[in-house]
């Protein structure tokens, strides 16, 4: 692609950064193993390089199709505002203009949502969270990340980005599927109240949702109406972001609405979604060998990046 044809092209990200801890004890938060006194012994030299690997991934994220790393980057499983500043004044980012939005979730570990995005491309009008109020078997409540709402313009275009991290399976799929089915009808509501104070509003909706295109969730709570999912047809063909004992899913979407396809209602027009999922970015060998190249295996440190590969959107600016 042309240089000149890359300038009028801009891409929207989104990135799983696995625990991106700082070093710091947090009394209120369960991030003791995130610490130098913890089980991984997490310290400053860990955490730098930590920042250094994922700044470089999130540089040459479109870098192919784009003249400019992501207008927009989502961010989950950051610690803390520290993390992501840092993220943005690493050399690696610096020249690139970025600011962030973030909020301190009520998460039991400690992690959050963020959007980082580009000043030069992307002006912020509005923030806002959602937390989602979930409870255990106990009937005690079960905290979990917010939903991040930014409403913007990109290249003047206003637009309004939702960044996502759903509860996790980690008590199993079906054990949790209704968790996740909740804060796929919290999103629409969201979406629904938008929609009632602004005509046309045209939205984009990212995030580690910890369910698959396919998944009940995703397809009939989630993309109904003007809402489409691009990473449905990615994950039919069997391609994915992160894996669990070898089997590929894609919990890591960005899903838009339609009008990004009708050239009379937006400026942008939506070109092709992808998975960045580059060899550096994997394990080249052993029994995680292609699998997403991640900080710890366990307790053992591997130095990587993520356990999850970042996804994107191209879009043409007309």
């Amino acid at each position: 692609m042309s240089r000149s044809k890359r300038k009028n092209t801009f891409t929207v990200a989104f990135y799983n950064v696995e625990n991106l801890f700082d070093i710091v004890n947090n009394a209120l938060t369960a991030d003791d193993d995130y610490t130098p006194s913890g089980k991984l012994k997490w310290n400053t030299t860990k955490y730098h390089h930590k920042i250094k690997k994922i700044t470089s991934v999130i540089s040459q994220i479109g870098k192919n199709k784009s003249a400019f790393p992501p207008a927009l980057v989502g961010l989950v499983e950051v610690e803390n505002a520290k993390v992501v500043k840092d993220l943005t004044r690493h050399k690696n980012l610096s020249k690139f203009n970025y600011s962030y939005v973030h909020y301190d979730s009520p998460d039991e570990r400690g992690i959050d949502v963020a959007l980082m995005y580009n000043k030069d491309f992307f002006e912020v009008i509005s923030t806002d969270t959602h937390s989602l109020y979930l409870t255990d078997d106990e009937g005690e409540v079960d905290y979990t990340r917010d939903l991040l709402v930014v409403k913007g313009k990109l290249n003047g275009e206003l637009i309004h980005v939702l960044v996502n991290h759903w509860p996790s399976r980690r008590d199993g799929d079906e054990e949790t599927k209704e968790k996740r089915i909740k804060a796929a009808k919290q999103v629409q509501h969201v979406i629904s109240d938008i929609k009632a104070k602004e005509e046309n509003a045209k939205f984009v909706v990212m995030g580690d949702f910890n369910d698959d295109p396919t998944s009940e969730s995703v397809k009939d709570f989630l993309v109904i109406d003007d809402l489409y999912n691009p990473m449905k047809s990615l994950f039919e063909k069997g391609e994915g972001t992160s894996t669990y004992y070898k089997e590929w899913h894609l919990f890591d979407q960005i899903i838009f609405s339609r009008d990004f396809f009708d050239t009379e209602k937006s400026i942008h027009t939506f070109l092709k979604a992808t998975i960045f999922k580059k060899d550096w970015l994997q394990f080249y060998k052993g029994k995680f060998k292609d699998s997403p190249f991640r900080t710890y295996i366990g307790p053992w440190y591997q130095g990587g990046y993520s356990d999850h590969f970042p996804v994107y959107l191209t879009f043409e600016k007309r």
